[in-house]
């Protein structure tokens, strides 16, 4: 695809921009900024209780015969199946390799959408309550609860000129990135030193939404190019849109199910235009202008953590060294989400190696389909996400910001390899998010699930582990982690069990083999489905500014057979 075939239609959108005239607003602010903020949807409910040390064996497992929700190490193993250590004595990581089923997988959803999950939560909000002091309404957001990409823009050209080039409309990138040499359309974002120059310095967490930052990057330069008469304005509003366009009729419906965005905004992209949308909210229908649920914040959006993948493939020419494929196949040119050795994960705020251009085809459907019928493609097949369950992969138990640095800048290791906490820090990613919500004063899932007119789970159906042939018959209820979890269960864990227990149903009526079963598509259930969509909806439907307030007439400019999704965003970002 050339988007100068989509140049025709510039000049509508740049009419339908200015009839849009009272709804150009100035640049937000990316300051921290005191607004209403956090608000529960449901404040009547009482605060779900848990016992602490129910919510670590939750979290870990009790260490014996009972495994948490953080799964274990996936280890390189000799022929009698008992570890391999490296030469250093520390534990070998493994994977199942590229052309082999992986049960974990979903086959709904590419591994980019994973981190695009993660870029939204950053354009949304940012609490910086680490400590987990907030608590809950209060509190302040450093971002606009709006999808305005502020993360991307900053305070704008006016107030942050070094993010912008000289002419104030495109926006500044960095050095040139490769393909284990290869030339590549990728490039990193200026920095000084390690740290990005970025509207939003999460958005360098980890490689992934760093480049995914990039790609919107380039996203606005093309259309800056494309669109030279626009003001800076007009044209964040026309990159915000395209943006907020393919959310509601790409991701969301991926994520919740196409029929239920479909409730909720009835009328909206008919003949390929906004149309005169007509939003159905509930559950939102008091939420404050500025609000943000926290029942979304830190429950329900907080389900992208199980999706995360332990190992990624960056691009086809990265394939390792001939000792690495000998000794270790599966991982041979793949990189672990977090590691402790240094370039052996895809750890955020640090220039990586210059040789790691992501090759987004093997993220997003631009180039084949994620299929189950691609897996023989091996290294050039797109990524799945892991499907959304009670369970998350073994690095995200050691976040490297939460980790011990020695003094040349590395993390520290502990005798098998692993990352060594800081004092008195909490780097299990599981536990923190089980934490946040019994200090955030979430209600249980059933109580919200019953305010929802939702016939709520049974505990025997609120199951821990991965959602996989094995885990059917082998996960276990969640009482067994806890008398606490007797008929309430923590709001983020109901929202992974739902989810879980919906593709359980779907699985078992699955005719055929193992592989047909782990290969049925994973999505958010009723409860988290619904809390997820309907805060999208409702959050632009509030926003004077957002493609729901857009002229009737408006379509992107960049459809491609009536289609605006992120397969059309990263192909016109010069990454298809």
């Amino acid at each position: 695809m050339d988007r100068r075939n989509f140049l025709k239609g510039t000049a509508t959108s740049a009419l339908a921009l200015s009839a849009g005239l009272a709804l150009k607003t100035a640049a937000k602010a990316a300051t921290v900024v005191e607004l209403p903020s956090y608000h529960r949807l449901f404040p009547d409910l009482p605060a779900a209780k848990f016992d602490m040390a129910d919510l670590e064996r939750l979290a870990s497992g009790d260490g014996k015969d009972l495994p948490g929700m953080s799964a274990a190490p996936e280890l390189l193993k000799d022929k009698d199946k008992k570890p391999l250590r490296s030469a250093q004595g520390k534990l070998v990581m493994s994977a199942t390799p590229e052309n082999e089923m992986d049960d974990e997988e979903n086959f709904g959803l590419p591994a980019g959408y994973t981190y695009l999950g993660q870029f939204v939560d950053h354009d949304l909000t940012f609490k910086g309550d680490d400590d987990f002091a907030v608590k809950g309404a209060s509190g302040v957001n450093a971002r606009t609860p709006r999808f305005d990409l502020d993360s991307v823009y900053g305070a704008g050209p006016g107030l942050q000129p070094f993010l912008y080039e000289a002419d104030g409309r495109r926006l500044q990138r960095g050095r040139h990135l490769t393909r284990s040499g290869k030339p590549s359309n990728a490039r990193d974002h200026v920095r000084v030193g390690d740290r990005a120059l970025i509207g939003d310095k999460r958005n360098d967490e980890n490689v992934l939404v760093s480049q995914l930052h990039g790609v919107f990057a380039d996203f606005h330069n093309a259309v800056a190019d494309d669109a030279r008469t626009m003001d800076f304005d007009a044209l964040r509003r026309n990159v915000s849109w395209h943006y907020q366009w393919m959310l509601l009729t790409d991701f969301l419906p991926r994520l919740c199910g196409p029929d239920v965005v479909a409730s909720l905004l009835p009328g909206f992209g008919e003949n390929g235009m906004v149309g005169m949308p007509r939003p159905q909210l509930k559950l939102t229908a008091n939420m404050p202008a500025e609000g943000i649920p926290l029942e979304f914040t830190d429950a329900a959006y907080r389900f992208g953590h199980s999706v995360i993948r332990s190992v990624y493939r960056l691009n086809e020419p990265m394939r390792g060294t001939a000792d690495e494929i000998r000794r270790n196949k599966a991982m041979a040119g793949r990189l672990a989400i977090f590691a402790a050795a240094e370039n052996a994960g895809l750890n955020g705020f640090r220039t990586f190696p210059s040789e790691w251009a992501i090759d987004w085809n093997l993220y997003f459907e631009t180039r084949t389909p994620l299929s189950v019928a691609h897996i023989a493609d091996g290294a050039r097949r797109v990524q799945a996400s892991y499907k959304i369950d009670t369970s998350l992969t073994n690095p995200l138990s050691h976040l490297p910001e939460f980790s011990r640095m020695q003094e040349n800048g590395q993390l520290r290791q502990d005798k098998d390899g692993f990352a060594v906490p800081k004092p008195g820090a909490m780097p299990n990613l599981t536990l923190r998010n089980l934490t946040r919500g019994q200090v955030s004063g979430l209600p249980s899932g059933q109580d919200v699930a019953r305010a929802m007119g939702i016939e709520p789970l049974a505990d025997a159906d609120l199951r821990v582990g991965k959602a996989s042939v094995d885990g059917l018959e082998e996960n276990r209820s969640i009482v067994e982690y806890g008398e606490s979890f007797r008929g309430s269960a923590p709001l983020w864990f109901y929202v992974l069990a739902e989810a879980q227990h919906d593709w359980s149903q779907r699985a078992r009526a699955t005719k055929g083999d193992e592989n047909a079963k782990n290969a049925v598509p994973s999505r958010l259930g009723p409860v988290g489905g619904r809390i997820v969509a309907e805060t999208f909806v409702a959050l632009m439907s509030r926003d004077p500014a957002s493609v729901l307030q857009a002229p009737a007439t408006w379509r992107p400019t960049y459809q491609d057979k009536g289609k605006f999704g992120m397969v059309e965003l990263v192909t016109i970002a010069g990454h298809g």
